[in-house]
Formats: structure tokens, C-alpha cells, sequence
């Protein structure tokens, strides 16, 4: 697939004493990892859920690779939004099984994906662990894995290095570098900039529910020049 898989145009969306986003305008291009960057509040998690349908706009659109949000096909899309969803009963392989056939994945197929994500993202010690017996940080995992084991075309993650130990971090990397080879588009939220720079093709920086500038991943020093944006669109907005 080519082109932008999702697009945003003057996404807007209030809550009750002015948190939110506002006019935001975003593209995703099939091949492309998108990091959101933005202090704690500034809007990315908002964002990522208008995105996804999980909130209404007040304002704006959104299309999934060309569709509006009613007609997109989820079963090409693969998000992970704040805690991952496990359940804590099942183990490791039954969750992802479970994962894999809410994606439409056939029966025939699906065990042979789950064994493949099992070993991708490290998961092997834990396919016969109950969920509610792992660690945060492999519940995370198992979370990433059942995002991404379908291999979506479109793919959106809030903060996904949350919890996970370097390893984890260096095998998330490796798995979304191999998706966006392939053509996915994948869209990701974090505060941690030189790991977003690693992978990341576009920095996006969100303050205060509005897009205020661009980092350049392959800048020297992301840690001053974010801020240095930060502080000058408070100040702007202070004054104005």
C-alpha cells in the first residue's frame, strides 16, 4: 500500500475545563514511523483516541487508509492505547490466540503467528504463564505482540517502552523497523526522545493540544531543541 494511511484534518476535541486537542492536522505514510513527542497533558493520548474512534471529534476527520472511521477495516489496524488488554486468567499463547482471531486472522493461520510474535518479541518463557502472573513489563509485551502479530497496516501505540527493559526496547525497535520496511504506517507516542529517534522518520511535537513544530530525528541535542519549542509556545501562549 502507498500513500498517507491515516490522515487527520482540524481534528478538535474539549473537555470540560479546556483540556484537550484542537485543529490538529497529521499524516502517516504507509513505510513511515511517526513519533508524537509532548510533555505529560499535551494532548498525544487524546489525540491517538480520536484517531482510533475511541472518542468523537468535535471537529474534524479522520481516515484509515482512504476510509472514514465507520467504514475502516480494524481487522488492519493494530493499537495499543494506554494498559495493555490482557486476560488474566488465560496464558501468553491463549491471550495472543485470542488477539489473532478478533483480527480476523484465520484459525489455520493463527497458531503458526503467535509461535512467529512468541519468539519476535521474546515471549517464549511466558506462553504458558497466566497473564495475571507477569510482570508489568511482560504484560507489555504480550500486549505489543497481540498489536502487532497480525502484521496491520496501520499501526498506533501510546508510550509502548512503558515498563519494558532494554530488551524489550531493543526487540520493539527491530519489530517496528521490520513493519515499516514492509509498508505499515505506524504512528507512536513517547517522552523518550533518543529513543524515538532511533526509528522514528518524523518527530511531531504536541504542547498544550496543538501541533507547535517538528524535531529532526537525526538532530543534534533533541532533548534542547524540544524544549526550546516547549518554552516558546507557552511564553507565546502566556502573552497572547
Amino acid at each position: 500500500m502507498t500513500g498517507a494511511l491515516i490522515e487527520a484534518r482540524g481534528l478538535t476535541r474539549r473537555f470540560p475545563g479546556g483540556a484537550g486537542i484542537g485543529g490538529i492536522d497529521l499524516d502517516v505514510a504507509a513505510g513511515e514511523i511517526h513519533a508524537l513527542v509532548g510533555l505529560n497533558g499535551a494532548g498525544k493520548t487524546t489525540l491517538m483516541r480520536v484517531l482510533l474512534g475511541m472518542l468523537r471529534p468535535d471537529e474534524g476527520d479522520v481516515r484509515i487508509a482512504g476510509c472514514a472511521l465507520a467504514e475502516t477495516d480494524w481487522a488492519q489496524v493494530g493499537h495499543l492505547v494506554e494498559a495493555p488488554l490482557a486476560y488474566a486468567e488465560l496464558d501468553g499463547r491463549a491471550n495472543l490466540l485470542l488477539a489473532a482471531r478478533l483480527h480476523a486472522v484465520p484459525k489455520a493461520k493463527a497458531a503458526q503467528q503467535v509461535e512467529a510474535v512468541l519468539t519476535e518479541l521474546n515471549l517464549g518463557a511466558y506462553a504458558t504463564v497466566r497473564a495475571r502472573r507477569m510482570s508489568l513489563g511482560n504484560r507489555q509485551r504480550l500486549g505489543l505482540a497481540a498489536t502487532l502479530q497480525h502484521h496491520p497496516h496501520v499501526i498506533v501505540l501510546d508510550e509502548p517502552t512503558n515498563a519494558l527493559d532494554p530488551a524489550g526496547v531493543i526487540a520493539l525497535r527491530e519489530a517496528l523497523l521490520r513493519r515499516a520496511a514492509a509498508g505499515a504506517a505506524i504512528l507512536v507516542s513517547s517522552h523518550h526522545l533518543d529513543e524515538v529517534a532511533r526509528v522514528a522518520h518524523r518527530i511531531t511535537v504536541i504542547n498544550g493540544g496543538r501541533v507547535i513544530g517538528a524535531l529532526d530525528p537525526h538532530g543534534a541535542d533533541l532533548e534542547r531543541a524540544f524544549f526550546a519549542l516547549v518554552h516558546a509556545d507557552d511564553t507565546h501562549r502566556s502573552t497572547s
